[in-house]
Order: structure tokens, then C-alpha cells, then sequence
């Protein structure tokens, strides 16, 4: 089937055959997605002028009418049940941003630390579209036409309801990875994490021959003033909250042992706030019980 473009046609509705086992979106009321990248997703397909498709779409996505979905850079395959037996096959395709976006976007990322702690941390920064926008790019589609999308139902009007739940699901799916919505733009995490690592280290340069260092002068033990020297003049530890609270777990991932229901990550997080309470207490007494 080509393209479709948009109008206000239609195929009659009808109910979707119940299947089991399908994709099922967590809400079950009002609006879908948790975090603001998710909701931000959603909310750029509002704009299109989409909102009465978009309505029978997220009936689909709670319904759990999407069987799979499968994530590639640029494009997104998926099968969804409708009301006939067959489910219908639906791509949808992003325009990816240029290698050279990419790369300008990903040095902006880098200079800002609190960016690319985050990022490799495997979170998303708040203002993480100002990498974008600072080198002319939108991290999400800035217009219908950035979004390509097909659907083997007989419904002409785009996006028709199977197109529209796999978009809710993909939005459900960013709440629970990110990267998901870089690798739709044309990057998976690896190529952003990799990208990001070499550029906060920075070129290397070429180590020049070590000379070879002068031995020390033996000079005589003496415990004689070894508590006499003077107070140090600038000597200073501060202790404060980390920016990514438990990143190094965070980018280790899940390890294999963990068999609950319960997010490790989420887990972990928690009892590493704790230990940055006790810390800050411990170090700064009053003080630091008002800095919580």
C-alpha cells in the first residue's frame, strides 16, 4: 500500500477480536506516558491535529490489540489485531537526523556534564532538546511530514487505529528506555554512549618518554614533630547529593541474579538516597539535615 496522506475519511468501526498475551498499555484512564519525554511524544502527535484517530488508537493499546512491535533506527514494525482474524501489519518510519546533526548535537551534549552524567547513567536530562535546538535539529518530529507510516487495513483515513496504538505503546516503551527515542531518530544507545564517552575524554595526545625519575634522598625517621606541623591553610571536603543518584549501578544494568518483581534499579536507587542523607548528616550535623 503507498503512503497515506491525511484526511478525515474512514472505514466503518468495528470491534477488534480480543487476543491474548498482546502489548497492554499501563494506564488505564486518561493520559498515557509517566515521564515528560514520553508525554512530550504524545502530545507532538496531538499537535498534528490527530486527537479523534489518536482517541480509538489508545482504546487499541489498553486493549492489548498490539501482538509485537519491533524497534530499528528510523522505523518501527508492528502487528496489531483488528476485527478481522489476520493481524495488520503497521510500519512506521521517522525521518532520521543527518550524521552531521548527530554529531554537532552530541558535542553539545558533552560539554554540558550534568547531560552526559544522565545520559550515560541511562536517563533522560530534563532539557535535553536544547542539545538539539542549539544546532537547528528537533530531538521529536517537528511536522506530519517527518513521520511515514502504513498499515495493511482497509481504513483510509491515517492515522488509522492501529497506526495510533502503536504509538501509544512506543510512547509506554520511552518510559521505560529513552534510548528508544534516539534509536527512532537514527542512533541506538550504544552509538550515543560511545559518542558521549569520547568526547568528554577528548582526543588523547601522544604520551611523551617518561625520564627517568631522580632517587629520592634518604632522609632519617624521626617521630619528633610529626604533630607539631601547622593547621593547612585551604583544606576543604564537601560533601553534597550526587546529579544521577546510583549512576554507576544505573549503567551496569540488572545484574543476573536479580529474579524479583520489583525494578533493581528503582531499588537501589532508594537505598543509595538514604546513604546520601546519612553522609550529608553525619558531615554537616543541623546543618545537613536542612539541606534535604
Amino acid at each position: 500500500m503507498a503512503w497515506r496522506d491525511n484526511f478525515w475519511g474512514g472505514h466503518t468501526a468495528s470491534k477488534p477480536i480480543k487476543v491474548e498475551g498482546g502489548i497492554k498499555a499501563k494506564s488505564k484512564r486518561g493520559s498515557i506516558g509517566d515521564t515528560w519525554w514520553s508525554k512530550r511524544w504524545v502530545a507532538v502527535l496531538e499537535s498534528f491535529g490527530w486527537s479523534n484517530r489518536l482517541e480509538r488508537g489508545r482504546r487499541y493499546a489498553r486493549g492489548g490489540q498490539v501482538l509485537d512491535f519491533k524497534l530499528t533506527p528510523g522505523k518501527v514494525t508492528a502487528r496489531v489485531q483488528g476485527s478481522v482474524s489476520k493481524p495488520y501489519s503497521v510500519v512506521i518510519e521517522v525521518k532520521p537526523l543527518s550524521v552531521e546533526a548527530w554529531t554537532k548535537a552530541t558535542e553539545e551534549m558533552a560539554q554540558k556534564a550534568i547531560f552526559a552524567a544522565k545520559l550515560l547513567a541511562g536517563e533522560m536530562p530534563q532539557n535535553i532538546e536544547e542539545a538539539f535546538k542549539a544546532v537547528d535539529v528537533g530531538l521529536f518530529p517537528e511536522s506530519s511530514k517527518d513521520i511515514k507510516t502504513d498499515c495493511s487495513c482497509p481504513d483510509s483515513a491515517n492515522p488509522c487505529k492501529h497506526i495510533a496504538a502503536v504509538y501509544y505503546i512506543l510512547a509506554e516503551e520511552f518510559d521505560r528506555d529513552p534510548f528508544m527515542l534516539f534509536n527512532l531518530r537514527g542512533r541506538t544507545k550504544e552509538d550515543i554512549t560511545v559518542s558521549l564517552r569520547k568526547k568528554r575524554l577528548g582526543d588523547e595526545k601522544p604520551k611523551e618518554p617518561q625520564k627517568e625519575a631522580e632517587k629520592p634522598k634518604d632522609v632519617p625517621l624521626s617521630a619528633e614533630g610529626f604533630w607539631g606541623g601547622g593547621e593547612l591553610e585551604s583544606f576543604s571536603v564537601n560533601i553534597s547529593r550526587p546529579d544521577v543518584p546510583a549512576a554507576v549501578i544505573k549503567r551496569l544494568g540488572t545484574p543476573q541474579f536479580w529474579d524479583r518483581k520489583e525494578d533493581f534499579n528503582k531499588k537501589m536507587e532508594k537505598y543509595y538516597e538514604e546513604i546520601s542523607r546519612k553522609a550529608i548528616e553525619t558531615a554537616y550535623g543541623e546543618i545537613g539535615k536542612k539541606k534535604k
